[in-house]
Formats: structure tokens, C-alpha cells, sequence
């Protein structure tokens, strides 16, 4: 190869790499260079890159037509243009709305309490962490989420605002957004697997910039469901499981790929609507009903009763259960906060693994001699 030529050559190596570098069009790296660090969770991808996070909320209510990307950049961080179109986060983040109480576990897990501002219905919150900033007046009421009192949202100025949609319709966070307000979609009730549902921690722990302990905690936690998954497995009996309630003249029950049934499944339980398909509920009568489950062994999740005695003066016809009559009828609802609000309901999605624990306990009790109940507890 002549001189001549191989200046040329040379010369346009580096005009190219020049380029590059003055061109923000080029990401620092392609999204098939870096692992989606998301691993149970069907609605939620994050992508760790150099100075910046790309967020997926996919599918975050059930028919959704459409996901939704995020772009959480650190200080100093460079984004390439071609992501510029996207919701532009400053991270860490100092404050947060959140407007689920499945919300409020993750914040205090990654001790990040104090930074929650806001919150729809107050009451529902169990977090004594998080009650005791209430009391002090530090966290603001903003009604409940049907009708958002949004002047106060937007007054309270936080760095994001956590909600979740139903459906396609989400007047309060567009309203929100046209405001200027930075928000985020959550979409952790719609998964429906027990580890997928904690995984959603890990999106937290990314606003937060702490991912390292957020995949710690949840290591920790995915390590002890299968741990216990394990153990379930040692059992060869299966006790025969019936769950729900009537609901006015409805009794429903969990079909059998939902997040509920699969604890069942996963405790060594024969869950008697297991065979089901689908991941929402049944709405049967009580007939159909009594007639496949009069002779279960168990009855976990009897709705909000805290007694048998209550039961049975809400419908008599309970008492003709055998597992009401032997009493291992075991419930969520007596386990309460300081307001009233259920402490299943707000901890339990982030805490898959004493769930699991519960229910094996309950059926399985030698398996687990020592273990306490969490959130479970038998009815008198």
C-alpha cells in the first residue's frame, strides 16, 4: 500500500471517529449490548447504561394498548438524541407521589420513606415509618384516586409521581403531565407471578439510584421463595384448598394461573379451581360452589371476615363448610395498621416469600415448626 493511500485511509479513520463522538444520534451503547436486568416481571424492562437508565413499562393494565419508555438520567449523564422524545427523569430523585400501597413497601425497604410527599387516602397506609410522618404532618392528603385532588399534587412539586392506569383512559396523570409534572406509569398489580410483582422493587431502586441494594433485596428475596418452594416439595399430600366468599349473591374465586393461585400451588396445596385458565376471577354461585368445595380441608382468603362468629351471621350457610366446622379457616384481614388499612395488601407483593411461608405453614405446618404467620392468622 502506497504512503498516498494510507494517509487517506487514516485520514478518514479519524474524521469518522470524530464523528461519533460529536454525534448524540449514536447511543454510548446499543440496547443489544446491555442485559435487561429485569427477570420475572413481564411488564417492566430497565436497561443499565453509561451516565443513564432506559425504563419499559409494558402492558401496565390488562388490553393495554400501548408501553411506555422512561429515560432516568444521572448527573452528568449524556443522552443520545435519538431517546430525546422520551419522558426524561433526574436521578436520584429527592421526592415522590406514589398512589398505590403496593408502592409504599419499596420505599421503605430501600429506606427512602422520607421521601414520599403524597399519597390518595392516607388511612390506607400501614408503614408505622411512614404513619409516624404522617401524624407529623409531612405527607399530604390527596383524596382518593378516582378524583385526585391534583392542585395539591402539583403544589407539592415532587420529583416524580407514581400512578397506575385501569384502563387506557388516565385523565389525572395527563392532566399532570400537561402541567409539567414528571410521571411514571406502575404497572406491578397486573403481573401475576409472585416473584414478578416483587421484581418491580428493582424500578424503585433505579429512580433512587440505589440498584445495587434493590438487587439485593430482591436476591434475597427470590432465594427464599425457592427455598421454600423446595421444601413444599417434600410433601406428597396435598390438602384440598377453598378461598373467597360471597360477594352480594357471587362468591368469586381466583382462577387457577393467577397470582393468588400459584401461592397455593407453590405451598403444596390442591387448589380446587387450580385447572381453570386465566389469570382473573370466577364469579359462581354459592351452589356450584358448595357443591365442589363443602369438603375442602382448608379455607384460606374467606374475604374480610375476623371471625367465624361473623361469618356465620353474614351467611349461615358457611358454617356447613368443613373446613369452617373444623376451624382452619385462615385470613388476611385481622392483620391491620394503625388506620385500619390491611398489611396483606400493601406488603405482601413485595414479600412473595413469607406469603409462601404462610400458606405452607398452614398446610404443611411440620414442614415449618418454628415459623411464625406473617400475614395470615386462623380465625376463632
Amino acid at each position: 500500500m502506497n504512503s498516498k493511500l494510507l494517509k487517506n485511509i487514516l485520514f478518514l479513520f479519524i474524521i469518522s471517529i470524530v464523528s461519533c463522538k460529536q454525534n448524540n444520534n449514536i447511543p454510548i451503547t446499543t440496547k443489544s449490548e446491555v442485559e435487561n436486568t429485569v427477570s420475572y416481571a413481564k411488564g417492566l424492562e430497565i436497561y443499565k447504561h453509561n451516565g443513564f437508565s432506559i425504563v419499559k413499562i409494558k402492558k401496565p393494565w390488562p388490553k393495554s394498548t400501548k408501553d411506555y419508555t422512561y429515560i432516568l438520567q444521572e448527573k452528568n449523564g449524556i443522552i443520545p438524541d435519538s431517546l430525546k422524545e422520551n419522558m426524561i427523569i433526574q436521578v436520584p430523585i429527592k421526592t415522590i407521589i406514589v398512589t398505590s400501597t403496593t408502592h409504599i413497601a419499596p420505599l421503605e425497604m430501600l429506606g427512602e420513606e422520607n421521601s414520599l410527599v403524597g399519597f390518595p387516602n392516607l388511612n390506607y397506609i400501614s408503614s408505622e415509618k411512614i404513619r409516624t410522618r404522617i401524624d407529623a404532618g409531612k405527607i399530604k392528603e390527596l383524596g382518593a384516586n378516582q378524583s385526585l385532588n391534583i392542585e395539591v399534587a402539583i403544589d407539592l412539586a415532587p420529583s416524580i409521581f407514581m400512578g397506575y392506569g385501569l384502563d387506557n383512559n388516565n385523565p389525572t396523570l395527563d392532566n399532570l403531565q400537561k402541567s409539567g409534572q414528571k410521571t411514571i406509569l406502575n404497572g406491578d398489580w397486573n403481573e401475576q407471578t409472585p416473584l414478578g410483582k416483587a421484581e418491580w422493587i428493582k424500578l424503585f431502586g433505579s429512580l433512587y439510584n440505589k440498584e445495587k441494594l434493590a438487587n439485593d433485596l430482591f436476591s434475597k428475596i427470590e432465594k427464599d421463595y425457592n427455598k421454600t418452594l423446595l421444601l413444599a416439595k417434600k410433601t406428597s399430600s396435598k390438602p384440598t384448598v377453598l378461598t373467597g366468599s360471597m360477594f352480594e349473591d357471587v362468591w368469586y374465586v381466583p382462577q387457577g394461573e393467577s397470582w393468588g393461585s400459584l401461592f397455593l400451588r407453590d405451598a403444596g396445596t390442591n387448589y380446587l379451581w387450580k385447572q381453570e385458565k386465566g389469570t382473573g376471577g370466577l364469579s359462581l354461585s354459592f351452589e356450584t360452589v358448595f357443591e365442589k368445595a363443602q369438603n375442602a380441608d382448608l379455607w384460606i382468603g374467606p374475604g374480610l371476615f375476623s371471625s367465624l362468629e361473623e361469618m356465620q351471621k353474614t351467611n349461615p350457610h358457611y358454617a356447613q363448610f368443613k373446613a369452617f366446622k373444623t376451624k382452619n379457616v385462615y385470613s388476611y384481614s385481622i392483620k391491620k395498621g394503625k388506620t385500619g388499612g390491611l398489611i396483606y395488601f400493601e406488603s405482601s407483593p413485595t414479600r412473595p416469600d413469607l406469603v409462601l411461608k404462610d400458606i405452607l405453614k398452614i398446610a404443611h405446618p411440620e414442614l415449618l415448626p418454628n415459623y411464625k404467620l406473617t400475614f395470615f392468622e386462623k380465625l376463632n
